[in-house]
């Protein structure tokens, strides 16, 4: 099958690279602009378009395909058979959809309908998902709406941030996509309209990613996590910005082979910081949680206890 990808940031290349290695004909790759990026703001082609152009493949960057004349002639020239998209970032215009004989394919990180939209990893860890998926179905005009082909299941671990899931996501889905390739070629798979209710994973915000110590420790646990590592969670200490890695809740009863001490043995309120020597921990709405890095402005991500040491005056350090 002659394959043109479409496709942006980092999880989409684990797909990329393994249709590479298939049978499949990759003919192109299309993905977002250049972007400027760091201290001198140079501009800097998508991880996508690197790995491209690593293996000497064509890359098409249109700045939109919205009302683009000039891409739907190259589409219709290039006659793909089928089109995969994974995290592109710009929206399929109804006048394309029909070009490619098996259409478009988008690659979604979640079990749709479920998690619909721009961050369906994020939202799974952050509502406390037991587990999520990968489905890819056809591209229709709606969000996330087309009829599925094919999916598959994983379980969330207690431990996962946003970064573990989607990679662990990335390379089973890509395994998936070049499954469902095949099978759409031979005329071995039948799709499904979606069933049951939707729910949305809107855009992750940094406004967002502040922490509500007033929340449950559990609550508070799982979205750290889910803004791990983009866009970081984070506090506010003297007005100052304080980031944050993911956090433990502290136990109500004693938990085998664990160091960590009895919720009832740290008694803290919403935000207060406690500095021990080995340890930090910040009270919630319920139990405390030690955290485990701690990133101060200007600064990078440390451990948390040695940033702790740092602190020459801990007493009624209260985070908002």
């Amino acid at each position: 099958m002659r394959i043109l990808f479409a496709g942006t940031p980092e999880p989409a290349v684990a797909t990329l690279e393994r249709l590479i290695a298939s049978d499949h004909e990759v003919i192109g790759v299309v993905t977002r602009p250049d972007a400027r990026r760091g201290r001198g703001c140079t501009l800097h082609p998508s991880p996508v378009a690197a790995c491209a152009d690593k293996h000497g493949l064509t890359v098409y960057k249109p700045e939109t395909l919205r009302g683009n004349e000039e891409f739907a002639e190259l589409l219709a020239e290039l006659a793909p058979d089928c089109m995969p998209v994974i995290a592109y970032g710009n929206l399929i215009p109804r006048e394309l959809l029909t070009i490619p004989l098996y259409g478009f394919i988008n690659v979604h990180y979640s079990l749709l309908p479920r998690w619909r939209g721009a961050s369906p990893v994020q939202a799974a860890i952050a509502a406390g998902d037991k587990e999520t998926g990968a489905t890819i179905f056809r591209i229709d005009e709606g969000l996330d709406t087309g009829p599925i082909l094919s999916t598959l299941t994983t379980p969330i671990k207690d431990s996962d941030t946003a970064d573990d899931l989607l990679t662990r996501l990335a390379y089973a889905g890509a395994d998936l996509l070049v499954e469902t390739l095949d099978k759409l070629e031979a005329g071995d798979i039948t799709s499904k309209e979606q069933k049951g209710d939707a729910s949305y994973a809107h855009k992750l915000t940094k406004q967002a990613a502040q922490v509500d110590w007033t929340g449950d420790a559990r609550v508070i646990d799982q979205r750290i996590r889910a803004f791990t590592p983009a866009p970081g969670a984070w506090t506010l200490w003297n007005e100052d910005k304080v980031k944050l890695g993911p956090v433990t809740p502290l136990p109500c009863s004693t938990l085998p082979n664990s160091s960590l001490p009895l919720a009832s043995e740290v008694k803290l309120g919403p935000g207060e910081v406690r500095i021990d020597k080995n340890d930090v921990f910040v009270g919630t709405g319920t139990v405390p949680v030690r955290l485990s890095t701690v990133q101060a402005p200007g600064k990078k991500m440390m451990d948390a206890a040695a940033w702790g040491r740092g602190i020459h005056d801990h007493d009624g350090i209260v985070w908002k």
